[in-house]
């Protein structure tokens, strides 16, 4: 079953689409002269979408959506399919201590459940 983003609830990306197109172009490690011959443009008509001087047209913004692996709504939104980016070392390691903070509040949070459940059988018993 796929999940199905829901453009009313889920927390857009906040940067621009100019930002957003850069973001995804860079994770597929194209350069703005590559992609511009991929849909048939100018990189400086890139380079304005980029810059947020401008804007694509609708059936460009479906073309580079395509090539690029997002979907059409999360470059004009930032809700939706999102560039696949890569995780630097210095990510990997902040990760890593976050997920043992997050593994050690839920160790924390299963004793103390196990502590109020032991309070509630006594006063049952009680």
């Amino acid at each position: 079953m796929a999940f199905h983003a829901n453009i009313m609830t889920e927390t857009p990306d906040l940067d621009t689409l100019g930002g957003r197109l850069s973001r995804a172009r860079d994770a597929k490690s194209m350069s703005v002269s590559e992609v511009a011959g991929r849909i048939g443009v100018k990189p400086q008509t890139i380079a304005a979408w980029e810059s947020d001087r401008s804007e694509p047209r609708a059936n460009r913004l479906v073309m580079l959506a395509g090539f690029l692996g997002v979907t059409p709504t999360w470059l004009i939104h930032g809700i939706g399919q999102s560039p696949v980016e890569s995780v630097t070392r210095d990510d990997a390691s902040i990760l890593t201590v976050e997920l043992q903070v997050l593994k050690n509040d839920h160790e924390r949070l299963g004793q103390r459940i196990e502590q109020l459940e032991n309070v509630v059988a006594s006063l049952k018993a009680a």
